[in-house]
């Protein structure tokens, strides 16, 4: 079935009909249209791994913030502890900082 390049002829040289043609040009439609379900099949199997992917790198991502915040939760009420037990230890120190922050603060607000 194999033709010269352009001749329209079979190997041992006869012309082949217009009916073998269109033959060989439908057989040629339906491999086309084959092949394009399955690039077809195949982009879908894709996006849809892809999304998995995506999912579970949003899960990922998700789980660590939550344990970035829980650490940041803790720190906060670490700090929150020393500053109490520094403001009963001292007192006195701790209104004059205070007031001192309070008035920094003031002459900043006012420029």
């Amino acid at each position: 079935m194999a033709t010269q390049a352009g001749t329209g002829k079979s190997p041992n040289g006869s012309r082949r009909s217009a009916a073998e043609l269109e033959a060989q040009i439908e057989i040629l439609r339906a491999e086309v249209a084959k092949l394009s379900e399955q690039l077809e099949s195949s982009g879908e199997i894709s996006v849809r791994a892809m999304k998995k992917a995506a999912a579970a790198g949003v899960d990922q991502l998700k789980s660590q913030g939550e344990a970035a915040y829980d650490g940041l939760r803790a720190n906060a009420r670490d700090i929150e502890g020393q500053v109490y037990a520094a403001v009963r230890e001292k007192p006195a120190t701790s209104l004059a900082i205070a007031a001192a922050v309070g008035f920094l603060l003031a002459v900043m607000a006012r420029r």
